[in-house]
Parts: structure tokens; C-alpha cells; sequence
């Protein structure tokens, strides 16, 4: 056959007969331009283990993270896999595992403070001439919340009052340690939450936004903080939720204490309790509305309503008190408005008790010696009253460089009128030293976002001289999140 034959039978898909198909001997074979040559022993166990490598398991690559720096940060970070979990159909890819999300937090605050004149009890007329400085830190918390996934989130706050160190008969004694969040939320959307713990009750502005950073004073608002419990929280069940610029808050927790009703603080000592467990045979309800429709400006409502007569732990088997209710109907309205370089927060509440005249003569008679938790603290109001406003400006608007790089200077100046007896019963005489008012004026100065540092002067202005009690008062401040 001559070579064109051959070729153009090779090219219709035929191969060319070769010697060992034709039975012939000492013909070559033929190579095509296809194979492969030979493969080195070397190479080929290279091969062969880089496939291993590929089939086995990879090991988990470890990062650094700056939450592995605290101890229960590094706890129960990524689940285990279940058997379930490691089972997947034929041609179906592993589902993902989930991690959870870790966050810590804190707030604190340091203050110091000079008084030019103490204030003097009130059966002293004399003027107190003497001074006397103040070192505090009122508060120091540290928050802890983790998010499991599928809706399902947790959250605290452990909070040191006073450096966690209190006063007890010119000895330092056991310090107080707050736990004022402790709570499990399972969310269905934005539009609602479902929580249930220790929660902070949504009432007045302090109690929304008591960080340290969220607001001029070197301390809390005075009047919000005489006449309401501040932080408030308790142990209940709270709905919560958001659509569009509208936020709310409901919630169910045991009524206030009215045997801690008092002239000075009204009704702010009610939510504490001597016990261990707190008494709950009155519940009451507390709630929050808040619009942000308006670029720069938060309107806030809340309230709150619930007996507390019912709640003490004294005898209330006496037909005299068999009808007293002793109910607390409180409404808070405040604002909050930062633009235009300007920052204004005000507020403005108004508390109502019944049967106060009644609750005042049951307090006085259970006498001073039942111990400190429960000595009667004076006669109680019918009608409480509280409004503040602080206005302030940023300086470092003129200063472009500064501005760019997120640093704040406000000077403020603030204004509060409060009043823990603006009214009383017929058989209740009003003490006319509980009505307050108080000047402040001072400097914020942010150099982060996170961290303040604040210096003021505060002037009462009030009806007896001796208790004006002018004040000089330093600080500084941090709140934010570490960790998430």
C-alpha cells in the first residue's frame, strides 16, 4: 500500500496496522503525538501526596483576636458540630457552621469636686463659710452580650457605683455591685423583640441614656436623677421594635415600694428592695415611644403607672390601710436634637401618687428602728416635678483641622427646675426646701469619639442662702464598645 493510502486512511479515523496487529516482526511502533512520556519515580510521589494532602482535613488556622484578651471572651465562640450538622446528601455541599458574635463593652466616669460652701441641715440658720472636695467614680460598667444566631441574642451589665466601695460608720464596707442588664431577646424583625430579664425600665431620659458621654454634666441630670430611680431597671418582660423613624417599648415589671417613698426623692427609692428576691404582689407597666422623622432631632414619650402600696413588706392587715393603692402614674417627655453644631437635650416629667397623705402617716409610724433598709424617710409628695435643658456649641466648628478629625469642644450651659413636693395632700405640709433649682455652665472636650472630658460650675438657686451651695467640678469619661 503506498503512503498516500495509508494517510488517508489514518485521517477516516483508521489506525494504521502495526506489526504486532498483523502478526509481522521487527516492525517499529508507531508513536503518536499524544502519549505521555514516562513519569520519574520522584515526580510521581510527589504526586501522590499532594493528593493525600488535598483529601485529608484541614486543620483550623488560628488568628489573633482582640477579644481572645478576655477570659469570657474566648468561651463558646464557635459551636461544635453536631452529627447532624456533619451529614449532607449526595451532591449536596456542607452547610456552614455558625459562629457567634461576641461583644463587650464598658462605661466609667471619674469626678472630682470642690464645694465653696457646704450646705446645712436644716435646723442650722448659720452660714457654713468652710469648703470641703469630693474625689468620686460614680459609675463603672461593663456590658457583655453575645448574638446566637436565628434571632436569638443576649445581654448584661454588672455596674460598680461609687468605685464599688460604700461608707459604713467611718469604715469602708462591702462595695456596691449593680447588675442592672441580665436578659435573654428573641427577635422576629425589626418591627419586634421579645425580651425577658433584668431590663432597663424605658422611663425619662436619664434612664435612656445614662452613658456618661450622653450628656454635658460632669454628673447625671440632677432633677431626673432626685426623683426617679436612676439606673432603673427590673426584672420583667419587655416588647420592643422599630419601623421606619418609630421606635417603641412595652413592659411588664413589679410595682414600686412606697415604704421607700420619701420628701426628698419622692418615689426614686421604690425600686430598690432589703430582700434577696423582690416583692411582687403589684405589677405595673412601663412604656416608650420615639420618632427621629425630623434629620438631627429625637422626640421621646414614656410613662409609667402601677400601685406600690400592695408591694411593701410591712403588715398591711390594719382596716385603716385596707383601700390604699398608692399608685404611681408618671409621664416623661424629652428631646434631643445635635446639627448644625449645636446639641440640645431637655426634658420635662411629672409624677402623680395616690393616697400619699395615708402612706406618709404609715411610714412615720413604723419608727426609725426597723432597721436602715426600711427607716421612714419623711413625708411624701402627692405631685413631682422636673424639667432640664442643656444647650451646647462646638467650638471646634471654626476649626476646620480639628473638625476633619472627629474632635469636639462644646462650651454648654444647663437649667433645671425640680420639685419632689410640688404638691401634697391636705394632711402632708410641704416642705418648701424641696423645690430646687440649679444653674450649670462648662466645657465638653472630645478628643475621640468615645472619651470626654468635662469641667464645670454649678450654682443653686435656691430660697435659703445656706443652701446655694456653689460648685467646681472636674471629670472624665469613656463609654463604648471593645469588643464585637
Amino acid at each position: 500500500m503506498c503512503t498516500c493510502a495509508r494517510t488517508a486512511r489514518f485521517r477516516k479515523g483508521r489506525s494504521p496496522r502495526t506489526a504486532e496487529s498483523t502478526g509481522g516482526r521487527g516492525a517499529p511502533k508507531p508513536v503518536t503525538a499524544n502519549a505521555a512520556p514516562p513519569m520519574h519515580p520522584k515526580t510521581l510521589l510527589a504526586t501522590v501526596l499532594l493528593l493525600l494532602a488535598q483529601a485529608l482535613p484541614a486543620a483550623p488556622r488560628r488568628t489573633l483576636r482582640t477579644a481572645a484578651k478576655h477570659p469570657a471572651a474566648t468561651q463558646h465562640t464557635t459551636p461544635r458540630t453536631t452529627p447532624h450538622d456533619a451529614h449532607t446528601s449526595a451532591g449536596q455541599a456542607p452547610a456552614a457552621k455558625r459562629t457567634l458574635r461576641l461583644t463587650v463593652g464598658g462605661a466609667g466616669e471619674a469626678a472630682f469636686s470642690h464645694e465653696f460652701r457646704v450646705p446645712a441641715p436644716p435646723n442650722d440658720t448659720a452660714h457654713r463659710s468652710g469648703g470641703r472636695n469630693r474625689f468620686d467614680i460614680p459609675h463603672a460598667s461593663l456590658t457583655l452580650g453575645c448574638d446566637f444566631g436565628r434571632g436569638w441574642s443576649f445581654g448584661s451589665e454588672a455596674v460598680f457605683v461609687h468605685g464599688g466601695k460604700r461608707s459604713d460608720g467611718g469604715k469602708e464596707s462591702d462595695g456596691t455591685l449593680v447588675l442592672e442588664q441580665l436578659w435573654i431577646r428573641k427577635s422576629f424583625g425589626s418591627a419586634c423583640a421579645l425580651s425577658i430579664g433584668e431590663l432597663v425600665v424605658p422611663v425619662g431620659s436619664t434612664n435612656k441614656y445614662h452613658a456618661p458621654t450622653d450628656f454635658f454634666t460632669v454628673y447625671r441630670p440632677e432633677g431626673e436623677n432626685t426623683l426617679l430611680p436612676s439606673t432603673w431597671h427590673e426584672t420583667g418582660i419587655a416588647v420592643q421594635g422599630h419601623a421606619g423613624a418609630w421606635e417603641y417599648e412595652a413592659m411588664l415589671l413589679p410595682g414600686l415600694d412606697s415604704d421607700r417613698f420619701g420628701s426628698g426623692g419622692w418615689i426614686s427609692g421604690g425600686a430598690h428592695s432589703p430582700r434577696l428576691a423582690k416583692p411582687g404582689a403589684a405589677l405595673a407597666g412601663a412604656f416608650r415611644i420615639d420618632n427621629s422623622s425630623v434629620r438631627g432631632l429625637r422626640i421621646g414619650l414614656s410613662g409609667y403607672a402601677g400601685n406600690s402600696f400592695s408591694t411593701s413588706l410591712g403588715d398591711r392587715k390594719s382596716p385603716q390601710y385596707g383601700n390604699v393603692r398608692g399608685t404611681v402614674l408618671i409621664g416623661t417627655l424629652d428631646l434631643r436634637y445635635d446639627g448644625r453644631n449645636f446639641v440640645v437635650r431637655s426634658h420635662f416629667n411629672y409624677g402623680y401618687l395616690t393616697d400619699s397623705g395615708r402612706i406618709s402617716a404609715y411610714n412615720a409610724s413604723r419608727g426609725a428602728g426597723t432597721g436602715a433598709d426600711t427607716a421612714p424617710l419623711g413625708a411624701v409628695g402627692s405631685d413631682a416635678i422636673a424639667a432640664g435643658i442643656e444647650v451646647g456649641y462646638d467650638l471646634f466648628s471654626f476649626a476646620p483641622r480639628l473638625h476633619a478629625r472627629g474632635e469636639e469642644f462644646h462650651l454648654f450651659v444647663r437649667y433645671e427646675y425640680y420639685d419632689s413636693m410640688y404638691d401634697t395632700a391636705a394632711d402632708v405640709v410641704r416642705d418648701l426646701r424641696c423645690s430646687r433649682r440649679r444653674f450649670v455652665a462648662g466645657c465638653d472636650y472630645k478628643p475621640v469619639r468615645n472619651i470626654v472630658i468635662k469641667a464645670q460650675y454649678a450654682h443653686g438657686l435656691l430660697r435659703a442662702p445656706r443652701d446655694k451651695a456653689p460648685s467646681l467640678s472636674l471629670g472624665i469619661a469613656y463609654s463604648g464598645i471593645f469588643v464585637q
